[in-house]
This record gives C-alpha cells, sequence and structure tokens, in this order.
C-alpha cells in the first residue's frame, strides 16, 4: 500500500507541475484524471467537457449520490420539482447528462406526463417560445421545439431502415403539402410523413412525434422533371394526425396574393451548404429571408450560369440573396412561412422549397413553388376527395 501511495503522490506532484503554467489548477479534475488511470493530462481552469449533441446517456445513469439523468421536463435545473414552469435549454450544456435531460434527485422525480390531446385553435399560429422550453444556447438558428407545428420530415422505408428524404407541412389531418421533386419517383407504401418532429436523433423530445404512412402521392400533372415547374405535390395519409401542441396545420394564402416585400420564414433539416462538405443538420433549423419580385430574381437569375435568356416560370416565387442565408439540399418540400399582415402570430405558407443555384449566395436568391398561384389546384384535388379546405383557411 506505501508504494501505491507513493507513486499517486508523484503522479499528482507531476501533474501540478504540469498544469502550473494554465492558472489555479482544478483539483477534483485532477485527481479524477490520476485515479482513472488516465495519462493525458490537459487541463483548462472551469472548462467542463464537452458533451456532443445528440448523444443520450443510458436512463437512469447516476449523476450523483441519490441522482439519476431524467428527462428536463420531469425536473428544474436546481433538483427541484417543477410543477408549473417552463424550461430552459441550452443545446451545448455540458456534464454527464444528455441535452435534453438534467440532473435530478430520483426522490423528487415525478412520473411520465401522459399525451394530451387538443384541438386546433386554427391554422398557422407559431408558438414563438416553443413549447415546454425554450432555447438559451441557440447559435446556428435553431428553431424552437414546436415553433413551427406543421413541419414534417418525409422518410423512405428501405427494410428496417427509414431514410430522410425532404420536407413537407400539414395542411389537413390526412394532408401534407410537399414539392413534387421529392416524391416525384416514389411509391406511396414506402414514404412515412412525420409530425411534430424536432431532433431527428433522439426521441426524449418533450411530445413525441407521430408517424403516419402515405396511400396516395398527387403530383401536378403538369410537373416537369427537367424543368421543375408546378413543383408540387399533396400526399393523402393513411391515419389522420392527432391535434396536439407540436402538431398543427399551416393556412395558405389566398389566389393570387403577392409577398413582396415580405420578411418570411423557411425551417428544414436540409445542409448547411452545397456539395459535400454540407452535413445535414438533425435539429430543425430556421432562417428568415426577403421575398424578392419575380421579375428581380429572374434578373438574378440570368446572371448565373442559367444565362440572359432564362425565364422564370409563373409557378415559382423567390425569397433569399443574402449571403450564407438560404434552403438547401434537402429542404426541398418545405415551406416558406410569411406572417399575415392582420394577425403577425398566424402564418401562411406562400412558397415550397424547390431549387437554387448554390446555396446562400449573396444575391442569388433560392425558388419556391408559388403556392398562391398553386392554390387553386389544391383545392379542387382535396375536395375531390372529400376533404375541407377549413383545416388551411380558419
Amino acid at each position: 500500500m506505501s508504494a501505491q501511495l507513493t507513486i499517486y503522490v508523484l503522479c499528482l506532484l507531476t501533474v501540478l507541475s504540469q498544469a502550473s503554467a494554465q492558472g489555479t489548477p482544478n483539483f477534483e479534475k485532477l485527481l479524477d484524471i490520476i485515479f482513472a488511470g488516465n495519462t493525458t493530462v490537459n487541463v483548462k481552469p472551469n472548462t467542463p467537457p464537452i458533451s456532443p449533441i445528440g448523444t443520450s446517456p443510458p436512463i437512469g445513469k447516476t449523476c450523483g449520490f441519490g441522482k439519476e439523468c431524467v428527462p428536463r421536463k420531469l425536473c428544474n435545473d436546481d433538483g427541484t420539482v417543477n410543477r408549473f414552469g417552463t424550461f430552459m435549454l441550452n443545446l451545448r450544456i455540458d456534464g454527464p447528462c444528455a441535452y435534453l435531460e438534467t440532473c435530478c434527485d430520483v426522490s423528487e422525480k415525478l412520473p411520465e406526463p401522459k399525451p394530451v390531446n387538443v384541438t386546433s385553435s386554427g391554422c398557422g399560429y407559431r408558438n414563438f417560445n416553443g413549447v415546454s422550453f425554450k432555447i438559451s444556447g441557440a447559435q446556428n438558428s435553431e428553431a424552437e421545439f414546436a415553433e413551427f407545428p406543421w413541419m414534417v420530415a418525409i422518410y423512405t422505408v428501405d427494410g428496417a431502415k427509414t431514410i430522410y428524404k425532404c420536407g413537407g407541412s400539414i395542411i389537413a389531418p390526412n394532408v401534407v403539402l410537399t414539392a413534387a421533386h421529392c416524391v416525384w419517383d416514389a411509391q406511396p407504401g414506402l414514404l412515412v410523413a412525420r409530425a411534430g418532429e424536432w431532433d431527428l436523433e433522439t426521441t426524449q423530445e418533450p411530445l413525441l412525434h407521430q408517424d403516419a404512412h402515405v396511400s396516395e402521392i398527387i403530383r401536378h400533372e403538369k410537373f416537369n422533371s427537367n424543368t421543375i415547374f408546378n413543383d408540387i405535390a399533396i400526399l393523402i395519409l393513411t391515419t389522420p394526425y392527432t391535434w396536439s401542441p407540436n402538431v398543427q396545420p399551416i393556412c395558405l394564402p389566398d389566389e393570387g396574393v403577392s409577398f413582396d416585400g415580405y420578411r418570411c420564414y423557411a425551417a428544414g433539416w436540409g445542409k448547411d451548404k452545397f456539395g459535400k462538405e454540407g452535413a445535414y443538420q438533425h435539429i430543425l433549423k430556421k432562417i428568415d429571408l426577403p421575398v424578392v419580385p419575380h421579375a428581380k430574381c429572374q434578373e438574378n437569375l440570368r446572371a448565373t450560369r442559367l444565362s440572359r435568356y432564362f425565364q422564370l416560370d409563373k409557378s415559382f416565387m423567390c425569397a433569399g440573396g443574402e449571403a450564407d442565408k438560404d434552403t438547401c439540399k434537402g429542404d426541398g418540400g418545405s415551406p416558406l412561412m410569411c406572417p399575415d399582415l392582420n394577425n403577425p402570430g398566424r402564418y401562411l405558407q406562400a412558397g415550397v422549397v424547390s431549387w437554387g443555384i448554390e446555396c446562400g449566395v449573396e444575391n442569388i436568391p433560392g425558388v419556391y413553388a408559388d403556392v398562391p398561384s398553386l392554390r387553386k389546384w389544391i383545392d379542387e384535388k382535396l375536395t375531390a376527395k372529400g376533404i375541407d379546405t377549413k383545416y388551411y383557411t380558419t
């Protein structure tokens, strides 16, 4: 025992001498390093280890005497039961628990809340502060949880695997609006539309997502896979969604409405940049974009490789043209959402993410299917199916 103690003391003195140049050492961390047998020492004062987003320690992992990691919604940050408050979330929170968990006294842990079904209060209402918690550390344009409750992630089923394909939006309990180019070669039975999603890599959100299989794909008859004209499609679901705080429909604008001069939002899980270096996002992202008038957009696009002969079809609208702010690959089918000037808390779907030249290049707007010009087609298809238009108008 005395020989081991001597070795530990010598190790401690060695570590202290290596850390002295970095300021006052953290003795608790140094002891942890020595007794864990870790020979690599790189201690920075008051800098906790970083836990990557998306990692999920096993449920029930201990994090202190009489404590364990539990979902954040069950416990306050100070370890007391939160019965009425709103939670704050830092997406880069450090420590032994996953970022959607907190360390809590198990004797104070509340039972898991049961899902509560709610009726829709009307289409298009954005949850500006999220649901159940509000992000306090967002640095990469993360959307709040359930901020846009009509967002849908569309997956293809490949055996036992589901593969993310593109985005969409809820316009009725059993109807999703998306881009025709996303599903032009898809088989209905192999598509799943997931509503209420936020982080694609975890199921620890306060409210679970809802999956529905697609029974029918209605593509615009004049969609052209070469020119992408009329890039819109309707997905009819086998089972309707149940309205909840994170699953609600968006409103559609009247035919012929112009959003020129508006500043709108787009959201999605697509790549952060064009090309191989771009990475798909697992937490829903949002960006605000200016709507670009049709003629101006055509002019800007003619300055690209499309050439001065390019003509922007009337079935398109444009938004963006600001550096490093754009929708990109994987965002196809997601909505462009503009505020209702008569009710700023309510949003209308002005466009459907369609195509672009690169991503986030200044003076090159992104191109969207123009929902107002395609509204009549949407109404006709849903009316033929006996689906009430009230879900996206009231």
